[in-house]
Protein backbone atom coordinates (compact mmCIF):
# COMPACT_ATOMS: atom_id res chain seq x y z
CA UNK A 1 0.00 0.00 0.00
CA UNK A 2 1.29 3.54 -0.47
CA UNK A 3 2.02 5.48 2.21
CA UNK A 4 -0.89 8.31 1.96
CA UNK A 5 -3.19 6.38 0.28
CA UNK A 6 -6.03 7.98 0.49
CA UNK A 7 -5.09 10.60 3.07
CA UNK A 8 -5.94 14.21 2.46
CA UNK A 9 -3.14 16.89 2.71
CA UNK A 10 -2.59 20.04 2.54
CA UNK A 11 0.55 22.01 1.38
CA UNK A 12 0.49 26.03 1.57
CA UNK A 13 3.15 27.73 -0.26
CA UNK A 14 2.32 25.14 -2.85
CA UNK A 15 3.51 26.72 -5.87
CA UNK A 16 7.22 26.59 -4.97
CA UNK A 17 9.33 24.85 -4.97
CA UNK A 18 9.72 22.56 -1.90
CA UNK A 19 5.63 22.89 -2.25
CA UNK A 20 5.74 21.51 -5.26
CA UNK A 21 8.07 18.52 -4.55
CA UNK A 22 6.49 17.74 -1.85
CA UNK A 23 3.14 17.69 -3.35
CA UNK A 24 3.77 15.51 -6.14
CA UNK A 25 5.88 12.91 -3.48
CA UNK A 26 2.74 12.60 -1.75
CA UNK A 27 0.37 12.52 -4.73
CA UNK A 28 2.69 9.61 -5.99
CA UNK A 29 2.30 7.69 -2.40
CA UNK A 30 -1.88 8.37 -2.97
CA UNK A 31 -2.52 11.37 -1.08
CA UNK A 32 -5.41 13.93 -2.46
CA UNK A 33 -3.32 17.16 -2.02
CA UNK A 34 -4.90 20.85 -1.85
CA UNK A 35 -1.73 23.41 -2.83
CA UNK A 36 -2.11 26.63 -1.24
CA UNK A 37 -0.43 30.01 -2.55
CA UNK A 38 -0.83 33.87 -3.18
CA UNK A 39 0.72 33.74 -6.52
CA UNK A 40 -2.63 32.07 -8.68
CA UNK A 41 -0.20 31.97 -12.12
CA UNK A 42 2.12 29.98 -10.01
CA UNK A 43 -0.53 27.76 -8.45
CA UNK A 44 -1.65 27.04 -12.12
CA UNK A 45 1.42 26.54 -13.31
CA UNK A 46 2.13 23.72 -10.38
CA UNK A 47 -0.87 22.04 -10.66
CA UNK A 48 -0.50 21.51 -14.22
CA UNK A 49 3.10 20.22 -13.52
CA UNK A 50 1.41 17.54 -11.23
CA UNK A 51 -1.06 16.96 -14.42
CA UNK A 52 -4.64 16.53 -12.41
CA UNK A 53 -3.34 13.25 -10.96
CA UNK A 54 -7.33 11.94 -11.67
CA UNK A 55 -8.71 14.38 -9.06
CA UNK A 56 -6.44 14.15 -6.71
CA UNK A 57 -5.08 17.54 -7.06
CA UNK A 58 -6.63 20.93 -6.29
CA UNK A 59 -5.86 24.56 -5.66
CA UNK A 60 -6.56 27.39 -3.77
CA UNK A 61 -5.74 30.90 -3.48
CA UNK A 62 -4.83 32.30 -0.22
CA UNK A 63 -2.71 34.75 2.00
CA UNK A 64 -2.08 32.40 5.01
CA UNK A 65 -1.68 35.18 7.11
CA UNK A 66 -5.39 36.70 6.81
CA UNK A 67 -8.00 34.05 8.93
CA UNK A 68 -10.81 34.76 6.34
CA UNK A 69 -8.09 33.39 3.63
CA UNK A 70 -7.30 30.67 6.05
CA UNK A 71 -10.62 29.60 6.93
CA UNK A 72 -11.77 29.24 3.30
CA UNK A 73 -9.11 26.74 1.94
CA UNK A 74 -9.39 24.54 4.76
CA UNK A 75 -13.28 24.41 4.04
CA UNK A 76 -12.60 23.66 0.49
CA UNK A 77 -10.30 21.11 1.25
CA UNK A 78 -13.27 19.55 3.81
CA UNK A 79 -15.85 20.14 1.23
CA UNK A 80 -13.85 18.23 -1.81
CA UNK A 81 -12.63 15.59 0.02
CA UNK A 82 -13.59 15.24 3.48
CA UNK A 83 -11.24 15.57 6.73
CA UNK A 84 -7.48 16.64 6.51
CA UNK A 85 -4.74 13.91 7.70
CA UNK A 86 -1.84 16.04 6.82
CA UNK A 87 -1.27 19.56 7.22
CA UNK A 88 2.12 21.07 5.33
CA UNK A 89 2.86 24.81 6.92
CA UNK A 90 5.59 26.01 4.59
CA UNK A 91 4.57 29.10 2.96
CA UNK A 92 7.31 31.70 3.65
CA UNK A 93 9.05 34.84 2.85
CA UNK A 94 12.50 36.01 3.31
CA UNK A 95 12.75 39.89 4.59
CA UNK A 96 15.79 42.19 4.84
CA UNK A 97 19.10 41.52 5.62
CA UNK A 98 20.21 44.52 7.65
CA UNK A 99 21.16 45.90 11.12
CA UNK A 100 19.26 45.96 14.13
CA UNK A 101 19.06 49.46 14.11
CA UNK A 102 18.08 50.10 10.32
CA UNK A 103 15.91 46.97 10.05
CA UNK A 104 12.82 47.73 8.26
CA UNK A 105 9.75 47.06 10.76
CA UNK A 106 6.79 46.69 8.39
CA UNK A 107 9.29 44.12 6.36
CA UNK A 108 9.81 42.57 10.10
CA UNK A 109 5.84 42.66 10.40
CA UNK A 110 5.56 40.95 7.43
CA UNK A 111 7.96 38.07 7.43
CA UNK A 112 6.56 37.34 10.91
CA UNK A 113 2.96 37.30 9.33
CA UNK A 114 3.69 34.82 7.04
CA UNK A 115 5.66 32.24 9.43
CA UNK A 116 4.42 32.50 12.56
CA UNK A 117 0.80 33.85 12.44
CA UNK A 118 0.35 31.73 8.80
CA UNK A 119 1.35 28.52 10.67
CA UNK A 120 -0.87 29.45 14.08
CA UNK A 121 -4.01 30.32 11.81
CA UNK A 122 -3.45 27.28 9.32
CA UNK A 123 -3.46 24.94 12.64
CA UNK A 124 -5.80 26.89 14.30
CA UNK A 125 -8.61 26.46 11.20
CA UNK A 126 -7.31 22.85 10.32
CA UNK A 127 -6.81 21.03 13.87
CA UNK A 128 -10.46 20.97 14.44
CA UNK A 129 -11.28 19.30 10.76
CA UNK A 130 -8.34 16.63 11.09
CA UNK A 131 -8.77 13.07 11.67
CA UNK A 132 -7.13 11.37 14.57
CA UNK A 133 -3.33 10.25 14.19
CA UNK A 134 -2.91 12.61 11.27
CA UNK A 135 0.45 15.30 11.07
CA UNK A 136 1.35 18.49 10.86
CA UNK A 137 4.53 19.42 9.67
CA UNK A 138 5.84 23.32 9.89
CA UNK A 139 8.71 24.48 7.57
CA UNK A 140 11.28 26.12 10.13
CA UNK A 141 15.20 26.39 8.84
CA UNK A 142 18.74 25.63 10.23
CA UNK A 143 18.49 29.47 11.60
CA UNK A 144 15.68 28.23 13.71
CA UNK A 145 17.91 26.33 16.15
CA UNK A 146 20.99 29.36 15.83
CA UNK A 147 21.37 33.11 15.03
CA UNK A 148 22.72 34.70 12.59
CA UNK A 149 23.59 38.55 12.61
CA UNK A 150 21.34 40.91 10.42
CA UNK A 151 18.84 38.45 9.63
CA UNK A 152 16.27 39.43 11.96
CA UNK A 153 13.13 38.77 10.88
CA UNK A 154 13.54 35.60 9.39
CA UNK A 155 15.49 34.06 12.14
CA UNK A 156 13.07 35.30 14.60
CA UNK A 157 10.09 33.82 12.94
CA UNK A 158 11.73 30.92 12.13
CA UNK A 159 12.32 30.18 16.17
CA UNK A 160 8.76 30.99 16.81
CA UNK A 161 7.22 28.26 14.71
CA UNK A 162 9.42 25.83 17.04
CA UNK A 163 7.61 27.09 20.04
CA UNK A 164 4.06 26.87 18.36
CA UNK A 165 5.00 22.99 17.40
CA UNK A 166 5.92 22.56 20.69
CA UNK A 167 2.83 23.82 22.12
CA UNK A 168 0.84 21.89 19.91
CA UNK A 169 2.86 18.42 19.98
CA UNK A 170 1.98 18.61 23.39
CA UNK A 171 -1.91 19.41 23.39
CA UNK A 172 -2.56 17.06 20.28
CA UNK A 173 -0.87 14.11 21.46
CA UNK A 174 -4.42 12.82 22.98
CA UNK A 175 -5.41 12.65 19.64
CA UNK A 176 -1.85 11.04 18.17
CA UNK A 177 -1.78 14.22 15.72
CA UNK A 178 1.93 14.29 15.52
CA UNK A 179 3.31 18.00 15.03
CA UNK A 180 7.06 18.63 13.93
CA UNK A 181 9.62 21.03 12.06
CA UNK A 182 11.81 20.39 8.95
CA UNK A 183 14.69 22.57 9.07
CA UNK A 184 16.39 22.65 5.57
CA UNK A 185 19.55 24.37 5.16
CA UNK A 186 19.86 25.69 2.18
CA UNK A 187 18.62 24.57 -1.17
CA UNK A 188 19.14 25.01 -4.61
CA UNK A 189 16.26 26.81 -5.84
CA UNK A 190 14.79 30.46 -6.41
CA UNK A 191 13.91 31.38 -2.46
CA UNK A 192 17.41 30.43 -1.47
CA UNK A 193 19.26 32.69 -4.22
CA UNK A 194 17.07 35.66 -3.45
CA UNK A 195 18.42 35.02 0.28
CA UNK A 196 21.91 34.81 -1.28
CA UNK A 197 21.44 37.26 -3.24
CA UNK A 198 20.78 39.55 -0.11
CA UNK A 199 23.42 37.87 1.92
CA UNK A 200 26.16 38.34 -0.75
CA UNK A 201 25.93 42.22 -0.50
CA UNK A 202 26.07 42.06 3.28
CA UNK A 203 28.89 40.16 3.61
CA UNK A 204 31.10 41.18 0.70
CA UNK A 205 31.42 37.62 -0.83
CA UNK A 206 29.59 35.03 -2.27
CA UNK A 207 27.48 33.51 -0.28
CA UNK A 208 26.32 30.75 -2.29
CA UNK A 209 30.33 29.60 -2.49
CA UNK A 210 30.63 30.53 1.49
CA UNK A 211 27.79 28.45 2.60
CA UNK A 212 28.85 25.38 0.62
CA UNK A 213 32.34 25.78 2.81
CA UNK A 214 30.17 25.36 5.93
CA UNK A 215 27.56 22.69 4.92
CA UNK A 216 29.82 19.82 5.40
CA UNK A 217 28.30 17.58 2.88
CA UNK A 218 29.60 20.33 0.81
CA UNK A 219 26.52 21.92 -1.37
CA UNK A 220 23.02 22.90 -1.19
CA UNK A 221 20.03 20.30 -1.40
CA UNK A 222 17.55 19.39 -4.01
CA UNK A 223 14.06 20.61 -2.96
CA UNK A 224 13.11 16.76 -3.44
CA UNK A 225 15.84 16.28 -0.91
CA UNK A 226 13.82 17.99 1.42
CA UNK A 227 10.64 16.59 0.40
CA UNK A 228 11.48 13.53 0.92
CA UNK A 229 11.70 14.06 4.90
CA UNK A 230 8.33 15.80 4.40
CA UNK A 231 7.03 12.62 3.55
CA UNK A 232 8.59 11.05 6.01
CA UNK A 233 6.93 13.14 8.88
CA UNK A 234 3.70 12.95 7.07
CA UNK A 235 3.67 9.10 6.83
CA UNK A 236 3.16 6.31 9.23
CA UNK A 237 6.72 5.46 8.99
CA UNK A 238 7.38 8.60 11.38
CA UNK A 239 4.15 6.96 13.90
CA UNK A 240 6.18 8.07 17.02
CA UNK A 241 7.84 11.15 15.74
CA UNK A 242 6.35 14.19 17.64
CA UNK A 243 7.73 17.50 18.80
CA UNK A 244 10.67 17.19 16.89
CA UNK A 245 13.07 19.50 15.36
CA UNK A 246 14.17 17.58 12.05
CA UNK A 247 17.62 18.87 10.52
CA UNK A 248 17.67 18.23 7.01
CA UNK A 249 20.71 20.42 6.47
CA UNK A 250 23.75 18.18 5.53
CA UNK A 251 25.82 18.42 8.71
CA UNK A 252 25.56 22.44 8.68
CA UNK A 253 24.74 23.69 12.22
CA UNK A 254 26.11 20.06 13.73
Amino acid sequence: MAKLDGKVCIVTGGAGSLGLASARLFVAEGAKVMLVDLDPAGLAKAASTLGGNGGSVATATADVSKAEDTRRYVATTVARWGRIDVLFSNAGNFGAVAPIESYPEDMFDSVYAVHVRGAFLACKYAVPQMNDGGSIIITSSIVGTQGAPAVYAYVTAKHAQVGLMRSLAKELARRRIRVNTLHPGPIDNGFQKTVEDHLSKAMGRDATAYLNEVIPLGRHASPDEIARSALYLACDDASFVTGTTLMVAGGMGA
